[in-house]
């Protein structure tokens, strides 16, 4: 008896200490406290405690509460000192000793409140069915397809993407536009988040290639056809309103006596035999089956054998130029320039050798200051990883260390990580800017790409307050291994603006931390958004099979079911982006019932009842 007595003080003692460090570690970030914005003032003197509570490996004290049928401290992020307290009196009443009950910044219920206020002022009200939101990037076609954007607002969608690295302001208040008109015919709310650019490196533009059209149908791993291609054939800047494979500009008239079964014969750049067959006639167009892989030129002629036509034959009209890509193996040469000149694959003597290595331009000349040999290199989202051997002030020289036996092709505006380079970006860009005065005038939120450094927050709190928009909602985009470091002062630096959250961007944050440490990072970072009641978005291929190819991975499946632990799932568009939509708001939905957030719900289990042996049978 005396030894549990015993167990029992140095069990208390070691919360009062607990108690202790992170009230110390508050009162030494009072001024950081005092400076966040007043909805925050309680969370973020929570994240410290937090903080200081992590700081110590309290695994063995978990496990003794554990076995006595107590809390264990494992869901304390969002009210850390009230954990504390409530189990170190659990212990007193079992040690028949003094409760000394202490104040508490935010209690059990408090706790709650504020994380789920926090995310209705940032994302909008918390759907009826269940309580995580879902947020759906727009792809360029939503800017004029109101009936879609009506149908994915029925369907569950809650908040509007908006990427600034892509099309422009006319098509972006096109899209504000239809968000607006769309909330009024269906009386749901939307959201509408932006997307800053930010600082991200990229590769540069390459050399253009001639105008050449590949069209290759869907084959299986035998080869054997799966699917044809479908083409649109249509007149110049008449888009399909189906998705499709490929589009082919001919003559107007042409194209209108075209009728379902017809085949349209050619011979494609390289002398191959193909036929089209029409399909499906559309008001501005048809779609067209190519059953064979294609190469259609500017200029490729197509004919059709029919008596009452009115011409024979048409030329396709101007296709965009081709990119050659870079195609590189492992020990192969690659050049990083400054000079923004495109890039060009290796070029070989007659006996195979290399002449000239690949080179290819990257965006963001602050990289040959900071970046030192030996340090990792990573293109198109770790699909292709180097080392850099040689670092001058114009260029630098990678050597392949990964990448496909067959040859992995680099293509320009891919992604480009150095996760072991502290690049020290502070500022937004020019482009980021001007961007976001159009921002602030249609968007609710703004998300920070590529945000390392709490300077970069500063410098964006600043120009929301030369804006006049100081109340526009800030989302923390944690894509890079510096960014996940740096994580509780940026947290701290938010929070100094209140509506605010975090979104776990984790394509590249993957490749910056490594794909085995993914599922850890992420972890913390939930943990830590929680702590400071700041709503977290889960992106990044959330049902991407689903979205792009119309059928979901059984990986996919578990992924959307485990993202209910955030407050925001986020969908990337695709031609079946309705369909995911549908199926990740049942899957939130059902998993509601039996998650939240960490915590099991244990509700009645739907399973066939045991059958109880009889008494006969026990005797």
């Amino acid at each position: 008896m005396q030894t549990d007595e015993k167990h029992l003080q140095e069990m208390i003692t070691q919360l009062d200490q607990l108690h202790h460090d992170a009230l110390e570690l508050e009162k030494k970030f009072a001024s950081a406290i005092k400076s966040v914005h007043p909805s925050f003032r309680k969370s973020a003197r929570n994240l410290l405690h937090y903080l200081s509570l992590r700081q110590h490996d309290i695994r063995h004290l978990q496990e003794s509460l554990s076995r006595m049928g107590l809390s264990s401290l494992g869901r304390a992020e969002g009210h850390v000192l009230a954990s504390l307290q409530a189990v170190r009196d659990m212990l007193c009443q079992l040690q028949s000793c003094e409760v000394i009950k202490k104040p508490v910044p935010v209690s059990f219920d408090e706790s709650s409140e504020l994380l789920e206020k926090h995310t209705n002022d940032l994302l909008g009200p918390s759907p009826k069915k269940h309580g995580t939101r879902i947020m759906v990037t727009f792809s360029t076609d939503l800017a004029h397809d109101h009936e879609l954007l009506k149908r994915m607002l029925l369907a569950g969608m809650d908040c509007a993407r908006i990427n600034c690295a892509h099309d422009n302001e006319q098509v972006w208040e096109a899209m504000v536009q239809s968000v607006r008109k769309a909330e009024k015919e269906t009386g749901r709310n939307c959201k509408i988040l932006m997307d800053l650019m930010g600082p991200k490196l990229r590769t540069g533009p390459l050399k253009p290639g001639p105008a050449l059209l590949p069209i290759r149908p869907i084959q299986n791993e035998l080869g054997q056809l799966v699917s044809p291609a479908k083409v649109w054939l249509a007149p110049p800047g008449e888009e399909s309103e189906v998705p499709v494979d490929a589009s082919l500009p001919l003559d107007e008239a042409w194209v209108a006596q075209l009728q379902q079964g017809d085949k349209l014969r050619f011979r494609d750049t390289r002398g191959r035999k193909r036929t089209l067959t029409v399909m499906q006639r559309k008001e501005k167009g048809v779609i067209a089956h190519l059953f064979k892989t294609s190469y259609i030129g500017t200029g490729t002629e197509l004919t059709i054998k029919k008596e009452s036509a009115l011409e024979r034959s048409a030329k396709v009209g101007q296709l965009p130029a081709s990119v050659v890509p870079i195609y590189l193996r492992k020990d192969d040469l690659l050049v990083l320039t400054k000079e923004q000149t495109p890039g060009e694959p290796a070029l070989y003597d007659a006996e195979g050798h290399v002449v000239k290595p690949a080179h290819i331009a990257c965006t963001l000349p602050e990289v040959f200051s900071r970046v030192k040999a030996g340090h990792p290199i990573l293109f198109d989202d770790g699909k292709i990883a180097g080392t850099i051997m040689e670092v001058n002030e114009d260029n630098l020289l990678v050597k392949i260390t990964e990448a496909k036996e067959s040859g992995s092709r680099l293509l320009y505006d891919k992604g480009i990580n150095l996760p072991e380079t502290k690049l020290n970006l502070e500022g937004l860009t020019q482009q980021d800017r001007k961007n976001l005065a159009f921002v602030a005038k249609h968007a609710d939120a703004v998300s920070l790409s590529f945000v390392n450094q709490p300077e970069m927050i500063e410098a964006l709190h600043r120009e929301l307050k030369e804006l006049q928009a100081p109340q526009l909602g800030i989302m923390l985009k944690i894509e890079t291994k510096e960014g996940f470091r740096n994580l509780p002062r940026l947290l701290l630096t938010v929070m100094k603006n209140h509506p605010a959250g975090v979104m776990i961007a984790r394509g590249d944050l993957a490749v910056e931390c490594g794909w085995e440490r993914l599922a850890e990072v992420q972890e913390e970072i939930l943990w830590l958004s929680e702590a400071a009641h700041i709503p977290v978005v889960w992106a990044t291929q959330v049902l991407e099979s689903l979205s792009k190819k119309g059928r979901p991975s059984r990986a996919e499946i578990t992924d959307a079911a485990m993202s209910q632990r955030a407050d925001c799932v986020m969908l990337n568009k695709g031609p079946y982006v309705l369909r995911a939509i549908e199926l990740l708001d049942d899957i939130l939905k059902r998993m509601q019932e039996h998650q939240h957030k960490k915590t099991s719900m244990l509700r009645l289990l739907h399973v066939s009842e045991l059958e109880m042996p009889s008494n006969d049978a026990t005797k």
